[in-house]
């Protein structure tokens, strides 16, 4: 439709005296039959207005394809205007009549070698757009021709046509070498053809993202940076979506190439601004802050983002959008910019809104007074929507900047006294939030908030009023009144406001057990047996329960310290923004979600990340054994990318297995989705990582910032008939050496001391991976253990909320060794409030390999029928080392000889108190086989084995000196990325 439109455009440049209009009116019955006649006149004019008239029919959605033998007869004319009309008729019947179209071949060939490069351009253009099999081999020659003419116009539209071909039959494109001529073709003089190059470079990449086309390196940045300044708007916008791909080699590099690009910043068109401003985000991340470079260039930014904002509301919102991505990543760069976030009053309500979330993002301690007065403004205003979010935002800015609290506070008891309704429900909602974050600070208020009760309509507010009515029962003389007069409707009230109703009371009794009986006994009556909801009735019980069998554990769970709220609950989870940063000036960037939840297929769902945030760019590979002949399969490769998948792309989905199956199996999903569309219907949960309160083990990822509202934790558990099918003791140790062998260096495997038998395989004690806080009172506990030679996520499930949890189900995230459930989570009963259940999950490693930074870090989702959580942890590699990993001793000798000497790396492990016979036992339980042992001068040295679940074989020497509690550890290996993790087994399986 774009291709018609754009050539009737065209078709108005060649004057025709007469208005378009009248081709459009309806026509009498014998309509085609007349067209035919008209169609075969020996008079050109005639045949012109005839075709003029087949594509107005043909536009209005009449079929006209009965006449297209007749227009394809008109091909052959000089005029160009009747040949642009008959090509675009062509364009859109060619699929329904593909013998027919064989027709046009002859013309195209002609058209391609016509003298007039107009007519030259629109035959190869016409050419890319008929998508019928049967002729595109035809259809070669005269591409290539064009693909090398002399006409830089005709050197862009072949260049365009090469990606509409490749859409149609990839392989003939190969075959061809079209590919070759179109990167020939980013060196061309001219700058329109170096734009178009790269456009149909990028569409083809797009589909095939591990072909490696666009091979950027200095010298083609060079050339797209030189054509950039001469191009059109859109030249330039596929110029600098390319160079958002490429990453520089040094923040030298990066300089010099965002100081290329700043001029784009004052383009005209906006599509060209928010490209440059995508391409200078992305290689700000490899410029040093301490550079002044880096300090100009965030002041340079600033300007035309501002400018965004005075165009047409729809471009505004597009502007709003990214400049959310944009505060979310670098709030410094609009930091100073506050009252150009200010609403205006005829700005559309999703204007507005946006507007609105920036101001609460930038807000600080220093800007803060002026916000709150702005926001105090809008909560005046007419649209009730606005007002309520205007109010909700006075009590994020509460809640982000501590200092303004108290101002925030007296703004919203101003509010309520206005006494209009929605208002003082949306305040109420709001301090309710505030009492979370200040307990015992602000509680004065609450005499305030509940001569307003009566006016509380709205299902949220009254929740919220029930809430501090019972967190603050011993503060208020009349709480019983209060909570009693909410009991008179109880079944005519919501699900949410009968569940806080009924806590509200159990705290009140708690409080004052003397005056409130007869109310509990009257709200745990209407909850249990006038109900019919299985939440509320389930939470009935369990209150009854604790009041009538214990009613101090009462006291402790239901009037229990709750924690702090966090900051700033809304923010995009860090991985994904920074993918989202990657694609600014896009559809994902007005979405906020990756181009992989709204595009079908494989186009455009190749993930993003900054540079510096990804892993090392080199691959892992395994050792070669040398001259030693080792019959095992090669090992897997850790493919290494500048991408993390994240886990919105997952379906959560069960097998249809009862029991845990083979640990070999792959990962078969079922045809049922548990979640309907699986996680890219959900909107994207921020990761993060908390510091625990307990040290933490050797294991577990160092704390990242807390700013984010979900947590990277980590233990997975499983039922009691899970863990009895997988209890087994570890598989048997591999028989020892016989004779020791002598001469020159095979003197080192001399055996002389031995080695006793292992002790059991050492399991790291669980730590927190999900707070409950975080998962709406999921809380996941684990850790990995391997239990004859499978690979355990063994996790404890505790729900501390006050709902039943069940429909549980679990999802990894692409990883580093390809760790995958090896069945599903088997959680075979409800879990209750307070109940915990221990579930062990059988993992194997046959899923999607991708690596991680660190190596071992694992992302989880885990999904219940509440909602889905993420998280991620980190396995200790010991669970990786499989039972076969013992080498034969002139296997290992061959081996560590043909392991380059840059690639052994030596640890210290201090305040182990262990001999060298007790260690090797201890670690031949993790599957670290030692091969031999020597001792020279008093010092015992053990040579050791180790073979990865993916082929990767890692040789260690271990030396120990006698009364040293001081181990020297060199490793050797192909793949050196893992010797930081194998140290780390190392010393957690000899100091536990």
């Amino acid at each position: 439709m774009q291709e018609w439109a754009n050539q009737l455009c065209e078709n108005r440049q060649f004057g025709s005296k007469m208005t378009d209009s009248k081709y459009f009116t309806t026509t009498k019955k014998g309509e085609i039959y007349e067209l035919k006649a008209e169609l075969n006149s020996d008079k050109k004019e005639k045949k012109k207005e005839a075709v003029k008239k087949v594509i107005a029919s043909m536009t209005v959605g009449k079929d006209v394809s009965a006449l297209f033998p007749d227009v394809v007869n008109c091909m052959q004319t000089d005029n160009l205007e009747l040949k642009k009309l008959v090509y675009l008729y062509l364009m859109n019947y060619a699929k329904s009549q593909p013998d027919m179209a064989i027709m046009a071949v002859n013309t195209f060939v002609k058209d391609c070698e016509d003298p007039n490069p107009l007519i030259r351009a629109l035959a190869v253009r016409t050419m890319g757009c008929i998508r019928v099999d049967k002729i595109t081999e035809y259809l070669c020659e005269p591409l290539r021709k064009c693909l090398k003419d002399e006409d830089p116009y005709v050197r862009k539209t072949a260049a365009v046509c090469v990606a509409k071909l490749h859409d149609i039959n990839a392989q003939l494109v190969e075959d061809q070498g079209f590919l070759d001529t179109l990167k020939d073709l980013i060196s061309d003089s001219n700058p329109m053809v170096v734009a178009n190059a790269v456009a149909a470079l990028s569409e083809i990449a797009e589909s095939h993202p591990n072909s490696n086309l666009l091979d950027l390196n200095p010298q083609t940045i060079n050339k797209l940076l030189t054509a950039l300044n001469e191009c059109t708007e859109w030249g330039q916008i596929f110029i600098l979506d390319c160079l958002a791909n490429y990453t520089p080699r040094d923040d030298r590099e990066s300089q010099s190439i965002c100081e290329r690009v700043t001029p784009r910043l004052s383009h005209a068109n906006s599509a060209v601004v928010l490209s440059a401003v995508k391409v200078l985000m992305k290689f700000m991340e490899m410029l040093p802050k301490d550079l002044d470079y880096y300090g100009t260039l965030l002041k340079k930014l600033a300007p035309p983002l501002v400018t965004l904002l005075s165009a047409e509301p729809e471009l505004q919102y597009v502007a709003l959008r990214n400049i959310n991505l944009i505060v979310q990543r670098r709030p410094e760069i609009l930091k100073h910019e506050m009252k150009v976030f200010f609403v205006k009053y005829n700005d559309p309500i999703y204007v507005k809104l946006e507007k609105l979330d920036i101001m609460i993002r930038l807000a600080s301690q220093a800007n803060i007074a002026q916000v709150l007065a702005e926001l105090k403004e809008y909560a005046t205003e007419v649209d009730v929507d606005f007002v309520r979010k205007a109010v909700r935002a006075i009590g994020r800015c509460a809640i982000k900047v501590e200092q303004s609290a108290e101002r925030c506070v007296s703004t919203l008891l101003d509010l309520i006294q206005t006494k209009v309704n929605y208002v003082v429900q949306e305040a109420i909602v709001v301090i309710k939030d505030i009492f979370r974050k200040y307990p015992n600070k602000y509680e004065s208020v609450i005499a305030t908030l509940c001569e307003n009760l009566d006016s509380l309509d709205e299902p949220e507010a009254r929740a919220a009023m029930i809430w501090i009515v019972g967190e603050y029962a011993e503060r208020i003389d009349n709480a019983d009144e209060l909570l009693e007069s909410f009991l008179e409707g109880f079944h005519d009230e919501s699900t949410q406001v009968q569940l806080q109703l009924l806590t509200a009371i159990v705290k009140l009794f708690l409080k004052k057990p003397t005056e409130t009986q007869e109310l509990v006994q009257q709200v745990l009556s209407l909850a249990t047996q006038d109900s019919d909801n299985p939440d509320l009735r389930d939470r009935g019980y369990i209150y009854w329960r604790l009041l009538s069998t214990d009613p101090v554990a009462a006291k402790e769970v239901v009037l229990a310290e709750k924690p702090l709220i966090s900051e700033e609950t809304d923010l995009i989870e860090p991985t994904l923004l920074e993918e989202l940063i990657c694609h600014i000036g896009t559809l994902a960037s007005v979405y906020h979600k990756p181009p992989s939840a709204f595009v079908e297929g494989s186009r455009g769902v190749q993930h993003k990340r900054l540079p510096g945030s990804a892993g090392s760019g080199e691959s892992v590979e395994s050792p070669d054994p040398g001259s030693a002949s080792v019959t095992e399969a090669p090992p897997a490769v850790i493919p290494s990318q500048d991408l993390l998948g994240d886990l919105l792309n997952l379906d959560l989905t069960p097998t249809s297995t009862t029991g845990p199956p083979a640990p070999s199996s792959g990962m078969q999903m079922g045809a049922m989705d548990l979640l309907g569309g699986g996680l890219d219907s959900l909107p994207p949960v921020p990761l993060r990582t908390d510091t625990p309160q307990s040290p933490q083990p050797l294991h577990q990822s160092p704390s990242p910032p807390d700013h984010s509202p979900t947590e990277l934790g980590g233990d997975l558990g499983g039922s009691p008939a899970m863990t009895a099918g997988f209890g087994a003791p570890p598989a048997a140790v591999p028989p020892s050496f016989t004779a020791p062998v002598s001469g020159g260096l095979d003197d080192l495997f001399d055996l002389g001391g031995g080695v006793g038998m292992p002790v059991s395989i050492y399991v790291p004690p669980k730590t927190l991976w999900l707070p409950a806080m975080k998962a709406k009172g999921l809380e996941i506990t684990g850790t990995f253990g391997r239990r004859a030679g499978v690979v355990q996520m063994e996790m404890t499930l505790t729900n501390k909320a006050m709902s039943v949890m069940t429909d549980f189900a679990i999802q990894f995230n692409r990883n580093s060794f390809g760790l995958a459930p090896a069945g599903p989570l088997q959680v075979l009963t409800p879990v209750g409030p307070n109940q915990s259940i221990e579930v062990a999950l059988p993992l194997n490693t046959v899923g999607p390999v991708m690596k991680m930074e660190p190596l071992n870090n694992l992302q989880v989702a885990v999904k219940n029928n509440i909602d889905v959580f993420y998280f991620s942890c980190q396995y200790p590699i010991s669970m990786l080392f499989v039972e076969d990993g013992k080498m034969e001793r002139q296997v290992f000798l061959a081996t560590w000889k043909d392991i380059p000497n840059e690639n052994e790396s030596k640890f210290q492990l201090n305040d182990c108190h262990l001999n060298s016979d007790a260690a090797s036992n201890k670690l031949q339980g993790s599957n670290i086989f030692t091969i031999a042992k020597r001792t020279v001068e008093g010092q015992d040295m053990l040579y050791q084995s180790m073979k990865l679940s993916n082929g990767i074989w890692v040789l260690a020497e271990l030396r120990a000196q006698t009364g040293n509690p001081n181990y020297t550890v060199s490793l050797r290996c192909k793949a050196p990325e893992v010797s930081q993790c194998v140290f780390q087994s190392y010393e957690a399986v000899l100091k536990n």
